[in-house]
């Protein structure tokens, strides 16, 4: 758990225990969450920091380094990395002379207290505010500022933001607001909104602490996979750098791929458990099929097998013709995938491939074969099927062993 999931847990906490002796002592409860201390002493140092308090600002860039250290960390060791970030400590003052600049034309309003808000009336919404009267920034702010700074540094195609379905109404607004900034562009702006990850045992919510800590899970993960792994006794001939690669790849791939292969819109449910087993649709059974594809193709050569390049014959069995019509489906697998925003496809495009090669690997004989020109064909199959299952799990930031 981060140290700002931390943070959000305990202050929502406190938070709710003042309101509760609030309201215990007459207090209305809607009154009570606006005049809790607590929020009256958050609220007062966020005013200090946008007004650039060198205490407050020192303790937010300590609490920041902290934050971001630990994420750099767990993200490096899940394989995960980016181009570019925005922080919206960056972002808000942009986001501010947006807000200015909409007064200035009319498009956004202010209330008596000095908060600036936009009637979303005709939109069938309601009123949304951007500006609180302590001209403090809101999320809507910083978004504003951010949409801006990707426009100005890129200028793309298309804005992409990957974030949860419970966050459909904040993008809608955010478009609203910037067609009526004159933003045309704002039309290219696309909420990939997935649906949530839920818990056998139920919903993960940050700020009530319900949530899975992501460096504990891949510990357990690691240790899943190390116990499953060395049951199987087919790595006692790895070196321990051996085997502590290969468990962190067998780990990270089922945690990864067992997400992925889930349509991103849709709600899942996440077991552990699940995810790390050998057999059905998940990432340890792929990353094997790969493993198995290379330990043929060393077998072949420790026979003194010599392959015919280009082998063919015509009398192809079922099961190839099979492999050989899901193999002709690759390029259009990912052109679906990308059109349809969904790493689901190539996942379990990549599931089905490895299935049916398992099948064919155990209904047909293929080192066992007497015919060169066969045993060729099956075997550059095989090699050609290993590469697009090396390629598609790549694709979704998942790596296939040799040996497994």
């Amino acid at each position: 758990m981060s140290g700002t999931t931390c943070l959000a847990i305990l202050f929502q906490k406190k938070f709710k225990a003042e309101i509760q002796v609030l309201v215990e002592n007459g207090m209305d409860e809607e009154l009570a969450e606006k005049e809790a201390s607590l929020l009256m002493e958050a609220q007062e140092m966020l005013r200090k920091w946008e007004a650039g308090n060198p205490e407050v600002r020192e303790l937010w860039q300590t609490m920041n380094d902290w934050v971001y250290k630990g994420f750099d960390e767990t993200y490096k060791s899940m394989g995960v990395g980016f181009d570019k970030t925005y922080f919206e400590s960056d972002t808000y003052l942009l986001g501010r002379e947006l807000v200015f600049e909409g007064l200035e034309k009319g498009v956004f309003f202010k209330k008596e207290d000095g908060s600036v808000w936009c009637n979303l009336s005709n939109e069938g919404l309601d009123e949304k505010l951007l500006l609180r009267a302590d001209r403090t920034s809101v999320y809507m702010t910083q978004d504003l500022g951010t949409a801006q700074l990707r426009k100005d540094t890129y200028d793309p195609e298309k804005f992409i933001y990957v974030v949860g379905n419970e966050q459909n109404y904040h993008f809608d607004v955010l478009k609203i607001l910037l067609k009526k900034l004159g933003r045309e562009w704002s039309k290219n702006i696309l909420h990939l909104n997935y649906g949530m990850v839920e818990l056998p045992h139920g919903r993960m919510k940050s700020r009530e602490g319900n949530v899975v800590d992501a460096d504990d899970l891949m510990v357990e993960m690691y240790e899943t996979a190390r116990r499953t792994t060395e049951g199987l006794g087919k790595i006692d001939h790895f070196d321990q750098e051996e085997k502590d690669r290969l468990f962190k790849m067998i780990s990270l791939g089922a945690l990864k791929y067992f997400i992925l292969k889930v349509d991103p819109k849709k709600t899942m449910l996440f077991n552990p458990e699940e995810s790390i087993d050998f057999n059905g649709n998940t990432g340890p059974l792929i990353q094997y099929t790969h493993a198995r594809i290379c330990s043929l193709n060393r077998k072949a050569v420790e026979k003194g097998i010599e392959i015919i390049e280009g082998a063919t014959f015509t009398e192809l069995l079922p099961k190839e013709k099979d492999l050989l019509k899901l193999l002709s489906e690759f390029p259009e697998i990912i052109k679906e995938a990308g059109l349809n925003y969904s790493p689901a496809v190539v996942a379990n495009y990549c599931y089905d491939l490895a299935k049916e090669f398992n099948q064919y690997y155990h209904e047909v004989p293929i080192l066992r074969e007497e015919d060169l020109n066969t045993i060729s064909f099956r075997l550059q199959l095989s090699e050609f099927i290993g590469r697009v299952i090396k390629t598609g799990m790549g694709l979704l930031g998942i790596m296939v062993p040799d040996r497994m």
